[in-house]
């Protein structure tokens, strides 16, 4: 697969499936724009480590779950991109967990902006320069809570579920321009949102996976720079769930 001369926006892409995917197609040549909202030390970490794979990144802060400054975020992946941007990962997310008799309107409202808001805006953003280029590969990132429900996630499932639904959509609407636009569900894979769940319920999780290991981030990465290559360029409109099983339905 070969990504040279062509520009990525990863939002959410300091730490965790955001950094590894920056990371994976950096090193197939990508120019990489590397959005993030606070953490700068991790931004930076994920930029030394395109570099060190061989690509070139910035950094590009912003909070994509309002209006203007995701549409600053998208302008200042253009100007990187020499006023091309050929690839866009929707991966910024928060949780909020809670049963749903306890939940507040504030974490409902929290994970809803930012998961499912920031992705409507970062697209809509995208998406004259790409019809413009007439090309581009959208992929945004669900989860398998999106497809089947989660307990204690109410608000975790409804924004993927509704990414899911937009996903689908947008493939619709931008098919005849050359773009593609597609989502990846993972299932359960250690980053910094699931690594405070208990020990019992990582053990528990464990023991429904066909596969018998958790996933790592750089299998979600994977399947993304699929997605975005060529060798993906009849596939729109799809769910690609990475959950070594678990979900078989």
């Amino acid at each position: 697969m070969d990504l040279e001369g062509r520009t990525a926006l990863i939002t959410g892409a300091g730490r965790g499936i955001g950094r590894a995917t920056a990371v994976r197609l950096g090193r197939e040549g990508a120019r990489i724009a590397i959005n993030y909202k606070g953490n700068a030390a991790a931004a930076e970490e994920a930029k030394h480590l395109v570099e060190q794979a061989g690509g070139a990144a910035i950094l590009v802060r912003g909070d994509v779950a309002a209006d203007g400054a995701a549409e600053e975020v998208v302008k200042a992946a253009l100007a990187f991109g020499g006023g091309r941007l050929d690839i866009l990962v929707n991966n910024a997310g928060i949780t909020r967990d809670n049963l749903l008799l306890r939940m507040s309107a504030e974490e409902w409202d929290a994970v809803l902006d930012l998961n499912l808001r920031g992705t409507f805006l970062v697209t809509r953003a995208v998406m004259r320069p790409m019809m413009k280029q007439r090309s581009g590969r959208i992929v945004n990132v669900a989860s398998i809570a999106g497809v089947v429900g989660n307990a204690g996630q109410a608000n975790y499932a409804a924004a993927k579920a509704g990414i899911i639904g937009f996903t689908k959509t947008v493939a619709r609407e931008m098919a005849s321009r050359n773009i593609t636009a597609n989502a990846v569900a993972p299932g359960f894979v250690p980053t910094d949102l699931t690594n405070p769940l208990p020990q019992q319920v990582k053990d528990d999780l464990l023991r429904q996976i066909p596969l018998a290991r958790f996933g790592t981030v750089e299998d979600v990465a994977n399947a993304i720079a699929f997605l975005v290559s060529d060798d993906a360029s009849y596939i729109t409109g799809q769910v690609l769930v990475v959950d070594g099983g678990m979900v078989t339905a």
